[in-house]
């Protein structure tokens, strides 16, 4: 799980949308890049600015595999013209 803090109201709302729909959400947090489902959203303290912590949970990708052609796709196409 992964904790978050911010004082910015739209970035706040865009979370908060994330987690109402559903969706995945990516947050930048000190040259770190989260993405993952939004589990709460809760306000802090009242004082002079406004301030939210977020809690996010990580979303496990598998490594992308590459994606090779065995054979080219006119190969087919070819024999139809012999």
């Amino acid at each position: 799980m992964f904790t978050y803090q911010t004082t910015d109201h739209k970035e706040a709302r865009r979370l908060r949308i994330a987690q109402f729909n559903g969706r995945s959400a990516t947050v930048h947090s000190g040259g770190e890049t989260i993405t993952g489902r939004v589990r709460s959203i809760v306000e802090g303290k009242p004082g002079v600015s406004a301030m939210w912590v977020i809690t996010i949970i990580p979303e496990e990708r598998p490594p992308a595999a590459s994606k090779t052609r065995l054979t080219p796709r006119m190969h087919i196409a070819a024999e139809d013209y012999l």
